[in-house]
């Protein structure tokens, strides 16, 4: 059922994955980053990266990471950039004039987060058995389209902070229903900034927003555990199954680092930098991964 609700989003014209040359590379102009350890240099917000050539590609996508962009290459616009310039705004160019910039930039900061929650509903309604809740999930997820459609104006005035807020205790309720008979350990929001949780008991687990940035989790069985939002940054995924876990999207899995016992659900790829070898799990880890078939490595275009 899962994957067919998912063809269903697809077939309605709905793309919830970004497809880069149908954009004009208003990630790298519209937001703003320091300089850090994602980040090579600051930039401000509504100023073109210096790595952005005139075509809207980046000319230095192969070599993201070693030259100092991580960040880059983890950022997932779930659709909204190619949505925005194609239908938003008809097919027209941020450098067309300084007043379009402007409203295409403020215009992709609402219509962003809005393409991450049909993601994230989407997931749920196909997740969700038939009843009360799944017709909840679809309602929510037919307004949030219904917004996410509107004109630059119409999105302007969208008050996403509380749209996010009516649609969260769904998805939190569809998460906790799917764990139903499973649930683990409740991490919401939990700070494991480079923890051992090679024995924490993950399986089932509520991770909804944890900090996992740099844990340890080889070998760990993450099924039916919600990553929804969870901080996967430079997390140790190697030989960890995550192939049944809710929630879990690629951005998450770019972020973080794996190898080829790393367990993936069928419509996730390994990530192209994770280890190409097997790496053996320590006594002290859970269960290990099982090699996904649809995990294949893969490179996004820009």
């Amino acid at each position: 059922m899962a994957e067919t609700v998912r063809r269903q989003a697809a077939g309605a014209g709905r793309e919830l994955a970004a497809d880069c040359s149908r954009c004009v590379g208003l990630c790298c102009v519209a937001p703003a980053f320091a300089a850090s350890a994602d980040f090579a240099l600051d930039k401000p917000a509504g100023q073109p990266c210096p790595n952005l050539r005139p075509d809207s590609r980046c000319g230095i996508h192969r070599d993201l990471r070693a030259r100092g962009f991580p960040g880059c290459t983890v950022f997932d616009c779930f659709g909204a950039g190619q949505h925005l310039v194609q239908e938003t705004f008809g097919g027209r160019h941020w450098r067309d004039d300084p007043a379009l910039a402007r409203r295409m930039f403020d215009t992709f900061a609402v219509l962003r987060p809005l393409h991450e929650l049909l993601w994230y509903l989407t997931e749920a309604v196909a997740l969700t058995p038939a009843g009360p809740l799944r017709d909840d999930l679809a309602a929510a997820l037919a307004q949030t389209g219904r917004l996410a459609d509107g004109t630059p104006e119409e999105l302007l005035a969208v008050d996403v902070d509380a749209h996010r807020d009516r649609v969260n205790p769904l998805l939190a309720e569809a998460g906790a229903a799917a764990r139903a008979g499973r649930a683990g350990a409740d991490r919401r929001g939990a700070m494991l900034l480079g923890a051992d949780l090679r024995r924490a008991g993950l399986s089932g687990a509520n991770l909804r927003g944890a900090c996992l940035i740099g844990a340890d989790l080889r070998g760990v069985d993450l099924g039916a555990a919600d990553l929804t939002g969870a901080d996967l940054r430079g997390a140790d995924l190697r030989g960890a199954d995550l192939s049944r876990c809710l929630f879990v999207h690629q951005s998450q899995l770019d972020a973080a680092r794996g190898d080829l016992r790393t367990g993936l659900p069928p419509r996730l790829r390994r990530p192209a930098h994770w280890s190409l070898t097997v790496t053996p799990v320590p006594a002290s880890g859970g269960r290990p991964g099982v090699r996904s078939a649809g995990g294949r490595a893969g490179r996004r275009r820009r």
